[in-house]
């Protein structure tokens, strides 16, 4: 496309303005804006942005019926509360990951701002006694599902993989590509450790025109985590434009999908529970949920916002419907609270390009540094234009099945959110979360921990509890960091 098409092209969209200092930049300079300008859906921009604004003033019309907010009808959701069951469903997603039909996909883009780091936030460390990352964490329950899936399958070590596909942003793409080469992917093989990047949309003015940043390169925000739908189809890198994640998980013939924020340092990676739950559901999307601690608890639920399903807001229920409860049972009736933790079949995901038009993106009025008229750099003081996010579940809606499964938050959900010494979801939050999870493991397994000892015991020896049978009887009462089952016997 000529310079001149490309001028006609965003002139047509309104958006002629990103050319004003076309004729005082130098020839890198005009190559660098064209090839964002080129790369760019203009179009699309623009109509995010009205559809973002016309949803907006839909819910803040009066007059404009609004969908009814509803809690899940009775048998949408399961617990597990029902050792049979959860048995049978760990059956079923064991054999689904024995005979590879499962990948992993870990929302990882953002960076410890909060924590007071700039590193990505899964490279944190939130004080355990071996340091580990929430990277290593991860990895290593990855590691270990794949042996007891191998194991249980009747297949030679090694004979089961996981592929973890990981969606960074833009700046920390080679940081964390960085930490897992210099961690030598924690053992797990490079060839089945994907990376991809999340993608961006200009920011814009509060009248939808794009900023610039400089005048030769547009303004740009991260596209919210519901941008990982569109990230999966875009190519793994510019060498390769051919490969996305949903080709390779058609080449791996990948047929379910386990995906995850980073921030939980609890979270069961391809937990084979919730797929076999799923599995035996016939969903194409499922969610994780965990039951609201208190009826004000700032948390998104699971809900029906009319004959769909939802994620709803804290914020867009009332003080009554977030106090209400179910007559029977007397829990929460608004109880299913989200933590971004899903499933999908690789078909649904496949299908997301279909309806993605229809998602409403969400606004987000922020101070936007920029280049006004003049070509000065801008530093607002007070929030002059948005950023439009896509959340990962706003899918939810098109589901054709759909499934919730609600499990216990002290197992598995610790979300990693605010700076040390915060108090909730916070590094010693997580930390003390995760270690009383580890004494668990011990008592269940019929052995005693004594009062003030801390045991940290490896993903690798144990992913839920499982085979430490043998400390049955057992006291302990020194505190460590176990590699194995083995090495519990030194604690005694």
């Amino acid at each position: 496309m000529s310079i001149n098409e490309l001028k006609k092209r965003y002139e047509a969209a309104g958006q002629g303005h990103l050319f004003q200092f076309w004729s005082t930049l130098s020839e890198d300079a005009r190559a660098d804006l064209v090839a964002q300008l080129q790369a760019l859906n203009v179009e699309r921009v623009n109509r995010i942005y009205d559809k973002a604004i016309s949803a907006e003033k839909n819910a803040a019309d009066p007059n404009v019926q609004a969908d009814a907010i509803a809690p899940l009808p009775k048998g949408a959701s399961d617990r597990v509360d029902d050792a049979d069951k959860v048995r049978e469903w760990r059956r079923v997603g064991l054999d689904a990951i024995s005979k590879g039909e499962v990948g992993v996909l870990l929302m990882a883009g953002g960076q410890g701002t909060r924590l007071g780091s700039s590193a990505p936030k899964g490279c944190y460390d939130i004080g355990l006694p071996s340091h580990k990352s929430l990277f290593q964490y991860q990895a290593e329950r990855i590691a270990r599902l794949q042996e007891v899936a191998a194991s249980e399958a009747g297949k030679s070590a090694g004979g089961v993989i996981i592929p973890w596909y990981i969606m960074t942003s833009g700046p920390t793409r080679p940081e964390t590509e960085k930490f897992f080469k210099n961690n030598k992917y924690f053992g797990l093989d490079p060839s089945n450790v994907i990376f991809f990047e999340q993608g961006t949309l200009p920011c814009l003015t509060m009248d939808g025109k794009i900023l610039l940043d400089s005048p030769s390169r547009i303004a740009v925000a991260p596209d919210g985590n519901g941008g990982v739908y569109a990230a999966t189809r875009s190519p793994l890198s510019p060498n390769d434009p051919n490969t996305t994640v949903l080709t390779d998980l058609a080449t791996r013939n990948i047929q379910y999908v386990h995906a995850y924020c980073v921030d939980n340092c609890l979270v069961r990676v391809a937990d084979p529970v919730f797929l076999g739950y799923s599995i035996s559901k016939r969903a194409d999307c499922a969610a994780k949920v965990v039951p609201k601690t208190e009826p004000t608890e700032s948390v998104g639920v699971v809900a029906r916002r009319g004959s769909k399903f939802s994620v709803v807001e804290y914020s867009e229920i009332s003080q009554e419907q977030a106090e209400r409860r179910d007559p029977e049972s007397g829990e929460l009736a608004f109880r299913a609270g989200n933590i971004a933790n899903h499933f999908y079949t690789a078909d649904f995901l496949n299908k997301v390009e279909a309806f993605e038009d229809e998602l409403a993106f969400h606004i987000a009025r922020k101070k936007i540094p920029h280049v006004n008229d003049a070509g000065d750099f801008i530093k607002p003081s007070k929030p002059n234009g948005m950023k439009l996010e896509l959340f990962v579940f706003d899918v939810f809606p098109f589901t054709e099945r759909f499934s919730v499964l609600e499990v216990q938050r002290r197992e598995e959900f610790s979300p990693l959110k605010n700076a040390p010494g915060t108090g909730s979801d916070d590094p010693e939050t997580s930390r003390r979360d995760l270690l009383s999870q580890h004494k668990r493991f011990l008592e269940g397994a019929g052995a005693k921990v004594s009062e003030g000892v801390e045991i940290e015991i490896s993903p690798l020896a144990s992913y839920a509890g499982e085979g430490l049978e043998s400390v049955k009887g057992k006291t302990f009462t020194k505190s460590g960091i176990v590699g194995s089952v083995e090495e519990l016997d030194a604690l005694i």
